[in-house]
């Protein structure tokens, strides 16, 4: 077979390649299940036949909404997209009105359920989606139709050859699917991505993977209803990778522990919190031990690759790798060879750290709408730089904008929104997309972030701040969990902070102070309103004059998805949170409400 051009292309190529036993690996009631390449692309004609039977035609749309990933999402995708039809992956923890929203506005006729909780929330809105013909859950819930009746249905592989002529009829350039953005801002908009743009994405990004090809396994966890995850499980399809699914983010590490991968994505949330438990269980060690893991550490935190840093400090390195780091390794499975990092920027001491203990951490770039990546870094060839988002991909071509914004022209950007032509234009303009971020490229091609168009604001005194440059720096404090810069039209630069609260109760007992536990309390406590300012004074240093926080108030809530303040890929939703904080908005500025 020659290169997959089409999603569905992908299994096969995989049978023809390297074919798996361990295609797909689910854990259903605590026991590992495995579904070979054969059986996946069986299984993905059965749906494809069952679907064609109950009157799907071309350009159809199908929801899949599922709470974890599992082998039977990859089944619908590729039995979806071989009739013609699109499948329209939906984020489960979004409200049911944003569910009503995407199957409305993608008149989705037929919607597959990972479980009760998104069926049920499904069902609360179903008489207001009139395109919704019927749902279909993955797990064996009583009283619902199960995905396994669409498998029976074309259990009778008699409509096999109709399967066929509408798989010849489909072109990479049509649509594959529709991808509605959890989007800080306003309503979601439907991207609409071709067949070409994500095979081409997969595998221009496979060139970036250092990995034996058909022999290494890898742990997903991102939600594969976001293009990130998606798109990387078909460069392991390609790559003859074994796909194993963790059972949830709490599991994570029983999970990495089990399956012992040689790749994964992650977010930079996710590397934060893996380093702060590393970092409080070695704070907790005492005499040599403790010595040596912050010599480790320290040593670490100054790591340049390709041996930037001189003889002495390689040797040390090694030594550190032996006596600590490879314990950290052990930890995550002990085979890893790439963590693709995206989705948010990394803060450079974590892609530091981690490399240092052969823990490598590659951070990407992309958006949604350019399938997603655009830029990435890899060890090899002097390809990996620390601060940046690597080089352009295979095709693609990064371009400044005069003011600064990232321009990408290249095979992965986008068709268009769907039904919105007035913002397709918009962002396609030139023959260019325009990304909304701002950066620049260095003398040897890398690609550095450095804000976001949309959040970087002037002061009333007509400076520019760059939010996300001093959050991403105070971050850095174990104080901080999360901080939101502010002060758009105000005077000065502030800040909104929510504590870490764990770390806050272990540092009062540690000091013997009397710090209350309750949160809302917590947060009114001057000592640990004294600490925070000290941190914020410490990161400030780097900073402007003009640019400096000079004021912050702290928040009582863990800022959450649930919460309403992070969007589903961890993102703070600014505005919200600023609705939110409205009283501790005012306070900071003195503004009367």
């Amino acid at each position: 077979m020659t290169d997959p051009k089409r999603l569905f292309d992908f299994p096969y190529f995989q049978l023809e390649k390297y074919p798996q036993e361990k295609a797909l690996v689910t854990k259903y009631n605590g026991k590992w299940e495995a579904t070979s390449t054969q059986e996946y692309i069986d299984k993905a004609n059965a749906i494809s036949r069952g679907l064609l039977r109950m009157g799907v035609k071309p350009n159809d749309k199908i929801a899949i909404i599922s709470m974890t990933n599992r082998t039977e999402w990859n089944i619908c995708d590729i039995g979806i997209m071989q009739t013609g039809a699109q499948d329209v992956p939906i984020y489960p923890t979004i409200s049911e009105e944003e569910y009503e929203y995407v199957l409305n506005h993608s008149e989705a006729i037929y919607c597959f359920a990972s479980c009760k909780e998104v069926y049920d929330k499904v069902q609360q809105i179903r008489n207001n989606v009139p395109s919704l013909k019927e749902v279909y859950t993955f797990d064996e819930i009583k009283g619902t139709k199960n995905w396994s009746e669409v498998l029976d249905e074309g259990k009778d592989d008699s409509n096999q050859d109709e399967v066929d002529k509408r798989k010849e009829a489909i072109h990479e350039d049509d649509i594959a699917t529709l991808i509605y953005t959890s989007g800080t801002t306003g309503k979601p908009k439907g991207v609409m991505l071709s067949h070409k743009n994500i095979a081409s994405n997969s595998k221009h990004s496979a060139e970036r993977l250092p990995i034996d090809l058909g022999h290494s396994k890898s742990l997903s966890f991102l939600p594969v209803c976001h293009i990130y995850e998606r798109m990387i499980l078909y460069m392991y399809q390609y790559c003859g990778v074994s796909i194993h699914y963790a059972e949830s983010l709490e599991t994570i590490s029983d999970n990495l522990k089990e399956v012992q991968p040689e790749v994964m994505t992650a977010v930079p949330r996710l590397l934060e919190k893996v380093y702060d438990k590393i970092y409080a269980k070695g704070a907790e060690l005492t005499g040599i031990k403790k010595k040596l893991f912050f010599w480790a550490i320290d040593l670490g935190l100054k790591y340049e690759p390709y041996g930037q840093n001189g003889w002495w400090y390689e040797t040390q390195l090694k030594l550190a790798n032996k006596l600590i780091f490879s314990k950290w390794r052990e930890a995550l499975g002990g085979n890893l060879k790439a963590i693709a990092s995206g989705s948010a920027p990394l803060q450079p001491r974590l892609a530091r750290v981690f490399n240092a203990a052969e823990i490598p951490v590659m951070e990407g770039y992309g958006l949604t709408e350019t399938s997603p990546v655009v830029s990435v870094n890899d060890m090899r060839n002097h390809g990996f730089k620390i601060g940046t988002v690597g080089k352009a991909l295979k095709e693609t071509e990064i371009k400044i904008a005069e003011d600064g914004e990232i321009l990408v022209k290249g095979p992965q950007v986008m068709i268009g929104y769907y039904k919105n032509q007035e913002q397709t234009d918009e962002v396609l303009k030139g023959g260019y997309f325009h990304t909304g971020d701002i950066g620049e490229v260095d003398s040897e091609g890398f690609l550095k972030i450095t804000d976001r168009k949309k959040e970087m604001f002037k002061t009333s005194g007509g400076k520019y701040v760059a939010p996300q440059l001093l959050e991403n720096a105070m971050k850095q404090s174990r104080f901080i969990d999360q901080i939101m810069v502010i002060g758009e039209g105000e005077k000065m630069p502030a800040a909104l902070i929510q504590p870490d609260f764990d770390f806050i109760k272990e540092w009062g007992s540690k000091k013997g102070r009397n710090i209350p536990s309750d949160p809302k309390e917590m947060v009114k406590n001057q000592a640990v309103i004294d600490r925070i300012q000290k941190e914020v004074d410490f990161y400030n240093e780097r900073f402007g004059q003009w640019e400096k926080v000079k004021k912050f108030e702290l928040t009582p809530d863990v800022w959450s998805i649930e919460g309403g303040q992070l969007t589903p890929t961890m993102k703070m939703k600014r505005k919200i949170i600023k609705e939110q904080y409205k009283d501790l908005y005012n306070k900071i500025y003195e503004h009367t409400s």
